[in-house]
């Protein structure tokens, strides 16, 4: 049974899955990954989930204020092995949750065209394309996403 933990960027486990998500993101961005890194920093993030299979730590993801009324989705991941089992969907709807809690009522987050499965995740939860924001703007590899809570 998974189990989810509300955490933040402090936490040891959120930081060795984030290098594992790092080292999976260099291999996919290629030489674009050194500009994407600059906007992933984990440090001072205060709303962090951490899924747990057993004592074992096989994903995450985070929410960071963007604006008044806007988190944005951070460092999504889920190790391979523990993929198609629904748990970036968990982590996803409790970041979501938390979200609401805090007053917020969007999420936007951004990732890459050579990141299928998270386009289709994102999707399938409910998330609508947008034009590519912030720093987004100008990058052609970028797909932004929004949702409005309720």
């Amino acid at each position: 049974m998974i189990r989810l933990l509300r955490t933040d960027s402090s936490n040891p486990d959120f930081q060795s899955l984030v290098q594992l998500l790092d080292a999976e993101l260099r291999q996919r961005d290629g030489e674009e990954h050194a500009f994407f890194a600059q906007f992933n920093k984990i440090d001072q993030i205060r709303q962090v989930v951490v899924a747990y299979d057993g004592e074992i730590a096989v994903g995450c993801g985070a929410v960071k204020p963007y604006d008044a009324g806007t988190m944005e989705v951070k460092r999504m991941y889920v190790r391979p092995e523990a993929r198609g089992k629904r748990i970036a969907v968990s982590v996803l709807q409790e970041l979501e949750k938390w979200t609401r809690e805090s007053g917020y009522r969007n999420c936007i987050l951004e990732t890459g065209e050579r990141q299928p499965e998270a386009i289709a995740l994102y999707t399938r939860c409910g998330y609508e394309r947008i034009p590519n924001y912030g720093q987004y703007a100008q990058v052609a590899t970028s797909v932004c996403f929004h949702k409005t809570l309720e």
